[in-house]
């Protein structure tokens, strides 16, 4: 059962980046043209975001249960190989998840601030544009790879 949500998680996190990032707003900008769609896409990028790090605080959680199944045996005991490798899995699935939550936070708190301050003041938008498309690709590969880990 803690397996299946896991991969659920990870499912509903890279499919809702999915979307978003090439779906709905390509879209957004199609439609709409950039001084309609880039205010409205900033907001969805922003519930991504926080969508992102609940289900990545969720994720955690379980994947903190799958890690205390796999502890380590006690001084004096024997090291079983299998239960090694499942806590190398587990540790590195939690490494992705943890790399895609820090990128949102750096993206909503870091990169979006300052698009709007470039907006503004006439600074290098394109830059923060770049860097923030960057981010959304590193969480987009980092959900990815807890989903493709996650569904071994």
């Amino acid at each position: 059962m803690r397996q299946r949500l896991a991969v659920f998680l990870a499912a509903l996190w890279w499919g809702g980046i999915s979307g978003l990032s090439f779906v709905a707003v390509p879209v957004l900008f199609a439609r709409l043209g950039a001084p309609v769609a880039g205010p409205v896409a900033a907001q969805l990028f922003s519930l991504q975001c926080w969508a992102g790090l609940g289900i990545g605080l969720a994720l955690l959680l379980v994947l903190r249960r799958a890690r205390a199944d796999a502890q380590f045996p006690l001084a004096g005991e024997a090291v079983d190989p299998q239960r090694l490798a499942q806590m190398q899995r587990v540790l590195g699935t939690m490494g992705c998840v943890l790399g895609a939550m820090l990128l949102a936070l750096v993206q909503e708190f870091g990169v979006a601030q300052q698009i709007v301050t470039a907006r503004a003041t006439g600074g290098d938008l394109r830059l923060w544009h770049g860097l923030g498309t960057l981010m959304v690709l590193g969480q987009w590969l980092c959900a990815g790879a807890t989903l493709w880990r996650l569904s071994r």
